[in-house]
């Protein structure tokens, strides 16, 4: 094993999907691509990207996005690990499974956050759609 794609959403437990990498990596010798999907913009799907302040609001949500998971990354290489940090746009499943062909990962390590039946039902589970999807190895890691 070469590569480990960890999708990343920042919500939760981060620290517990980058400590289970780092095992990986160190038991594989592999490097750790962090992976946040960025959603796409408003105008991008068809929508008004509404008033100026919900855009700087959206800019400096993906600025410390971005900073978060350069700090991740960092950490990574400061504790001896090959590793990467991107953000990338797009619908979160395809934009993981993309990632994951393109970088050549033989591993995908996602979180895992239990939410109601009816949330389910409304807005589905997405890592039950990117295990479904996907033909590389995925590791669910529980977050709750």
């Amino acid at each position: 094993m070469k590569n480990i794609l960890v999708a990343l959403d920042f919500k939760t437990e981060t620290g517990k999907l980058v400590d289970t990498a780092q095992e990986y990596s160190r038991a594989f010798n592999a490097k750790i691509w962090l992976i946040h999907a960025v959603a796409p913009n408003p105008d991008f799907v068809g929508f008004e990207a509404g008033p100026q302040s919900v855009r700087d609001n959206r800019a400096e949500e993906i600025k410390e996005e971005h900073k978060e998971i350069t700090n991740w990354s960092n950490q990574l290489v400061n504790e001896g690990h090959e590793a990467e940090g991107l953000m990338i746009q797009g619908a979160t499943v395809d934009t993981i499974l993309e990632e994951a062909k393109k970088l050549e990962a033989e591993l995908i390590i996602i979180g895992h956050h239990e939410h109601s039946a009816m949330y389910k039902l409304l807005i589905g589970s997405r890592d039950t759609e990117l295990i479904k999807k996907s033909s590389i190895p995925v590791l669910i890691v529980p977050l709750d």
